[in-house]
């Protein structure tokens, strides 16, 4: 099989090898729902889970996974990935510390012990760009992560790039920014304004992006056969919203009271360092290439869709 994959389909894979094998790393709630969504193409994938937690065995494999058994933080434990799969979709996150990320390191050493996979799907943030001061940008603009955080996404995108480079797997990094959906746990604002959480006042406020939880596993889905390589997506929606317009239309669908305004420096006393985090940061992402190189049809091009759905 030539080593260039970039055009590679899940179909085109020879007979003699059956259904292509997909390892799914950090199967939570958006693994769970490419899941679902890979049972509706009548057993395409040979499906594979790498797991840490022994009390989610029975839930992975109701949903057709395989599993295996295996800590990202503890490279012994994945020697059974090398040549395990054809496509890897790695959606684990970096540990909470540091600014480079282990966790991909050890795995990406886990899968060239043996016959690399074909592509290799990984899910990042739009954090890795910093603040942009509100700027409309695309994919070609350079990270400039200003957090630990995000420098630990910008460490495993360049792991991942050059494993690509050097081992012949086709790369895709998706860009995600926040992810929503009313069954997602912590996914949808309406918490938020339930404990009565401020947001900023609007000559303060920064943009945000969003995507709806089901349109990122389609959109998974899609680069598990037409992901382009060495390419990077920006996985959002077309909404263009002030935090503060976002948690008011939340508000107004739920029916809750819109949240205080607050100005930034009340905001240092009244909210933690990781929510002002993201209030530091603003920018609009332009998905083009999502919709041209990836082929996704949003179900939730707006906010307001998919709050209620």
């Amino acid at each position: 099989m030539p080593s260039s994959t970039a055009g590679l389909a899940a179909g085109s894979y020879p007979v003699k090898f059956g259904r292509p094998r997909l390892l799914i790393v950090g199967c939570g709630d958006v693994g769970m729902r490419v899941l679902r969504q890979l049972r509706r193409t009548a057993g395409r994938w040979q499906v594979l889970v790498l797991s840490s937690s022994p009390g989610r065995l029975a839930e992975l494999r109701g949903a057709g996974a395989r599993v295996l058994m295996g800590n990202l933080d503890q490279a012994d434990t994945l020697a059974r990935l090398g040549g395990v799969a054809d496509v890897v979709l790695h959606l684990a996150p970096p540990a909470s510390s540091g600014a480079e990320d282990r966790r991909t390191a050890n795995l990406l050493r886990a899968l060239a012990r043996s016959q690399s996979p074909k592509r290799l799907i990984y899910a990042s943030t739009t954090g890795v760009y910093g603040d942009c001061q509100g700027a409309r940008l695309d994919e070609s603009r350079p990270a400039a992560p200003s957090t630990d955080r995000a420098r630990r996404r910008v460490d495993a995108e360049q792991r991942i790039r050059r494993f690509g480079a050097e081992h012949g797997t086709a790369v895709t990094i998706l860009r995600i920014p926040g992810i929503y959906a009313s069954d997602r746990i912590g996914g949808h604002p309406r918490e938020r304004l339930a404990r009565g959480s401020p947001v900023l006042r609007r000559e303060d406020d920064v943009f945000t992006n969003h995507i709806h939880a089901d349109d990122l596993a389609r959109a998974c889905v899609l680069a598990l056969s037409k992901g382009p390589n060495q390419r990077v997506l920006h996985v959002c929606d077309d909404s263009e919203m002030l935090m503060g317009d976002y948690f008011d239309l939340a508000a107004d669908l739920c029916g809750l009271p819109r949240p205080q305004r607050v100005s930034r420096a009340q905001a240092q006393e009244l909210m933690s360092p990781m929510q002002l985090s993201f209030m530091s940061e603003s920018r609009r992402l332009i998905n083009q290439r999502l919709k041209t190189e990836l082929g996704l049809r949003l179900l939730y091009g707006q906010i307001a869709a998919g709050l209620v759905a």
